[in-house]
């Protein structure tokens, strides 16, 4: 098997996919084919017919260290192949470049993400946990913008994934600074949503909890939300309206109402595609 097979595992049991970061030698870190494999494993799940949510964890004693020493060492080889001036700026994944839509992939799957971060989230790390919906840590988890301590910016998807997370001024200390947070404090911060004790059980409960709840709505709300963050007042108040009349009177949507009614669990058919 390639580097970029065993770099990320994917399991998925009734309808919950759990990816998993398998580089723990070294700490999860991300090289090209890390890369390569966690975009190929969102791409893949985005064609799973009846994927109701996916949670994202990592072997070994960290979820990821951010960009390993011989990627990093490359950053400022401006003969090797891709690089030079501009070349970040090639948009290659829709509004986003590759390094980018590691994290972004996760936001634009059409279900709830879950993030289950332990030891170490630095750099592209922390910003491919922030791709997820919500984020549970552990009390002692370090999490940190980390690009400042290399010279650089967060350029991947982090400026975009925390907004409306963090308060402005604090996250201009933490991407100034590059400090690192525990697990407690980045829920404090706004950068994780939850302290357990153990983070990947709580994530799979979570995702194990959506996956009982109407498929077609819960696709609806994620992408309510996606609209919400970005959009004005009257945009969002259309898009809840359109949506609504989408849900209305569906199989599943009739289906919750009979399982409330009737006290049992529910029996959804697989959610339907935005073609449909």
């Amino acid at each position: 098997m390639t580097d970029q097979q065993t770099r990320v595992t994917i399991n998925i049991d009734n309808g919950v996919a759990e990816v998993r970061l398998n580089r723990p030698e070294k700490m999860n870190a991300l090289d090209p084919a890390m890369y390569d494999a966690l975009i190929d494993a969102g791409q893949q799940l985005a064609q799973e017919a009846d994927l109701r949510a996916v949670v994202l964890s990592a072997e070994g004693r960290a979820f990821c260290a951010g960009l390993d020493m011989a990627s990093m060492a490359k950053i400022g080889d401006t003969s090797a192949q891709g690089a030079g001036p501009g070349a970040r700026a090639a948009r290659t994944y829709g509004i986003a470049n590759r390094s980018q839509y590691i994290s972004m992939v996760w936001r634009e799957l059409p279900v709830p993400v879950f993030a289950a971060v332990h030891g170490a989230a630095f750099g592209g790390g922390l910003q491919l946990a922030l791709g997820a919906d919500l984020r549970f840590v552990t009390a002692d988890a370090k999490l940190s913008i980390m690009e400042i301590k290399w010279g650089l910016v967060p350029d991947m998807g982090g400026m975009v994934l925390t907004k409306g997370l963090v308060r402005p001024d604090l996250l201009r200390e933490l991407i100034y600074t590059g400090r690192i947070v525990s697990g407690t404090e980045a829920c404090e911060l706004g950068l994780a949503s939850y302290v357990s004790d153990d983070p990947r059980a709580a994530a799979l409960a979570a995702a194990r909890s959506v996956a009982q709840k109407n498929p077609d709505a819960i696709r609806a709300i994620k992408r309510l939300m996606q609209v919400a963050e970005d959009s004005d007042n009257a945009t969002v108040l259309l898009a809840e309206s359109n949506e609504q009349d989408l849900l209305v009177g569906t199989p599943n949507q009739l289906e919750s109402v009979r399982a409330n009614q009737e006290k049992r669990a529910p029996e959804f058919r697989p959610a339907r595609t935005s073609k449909e």
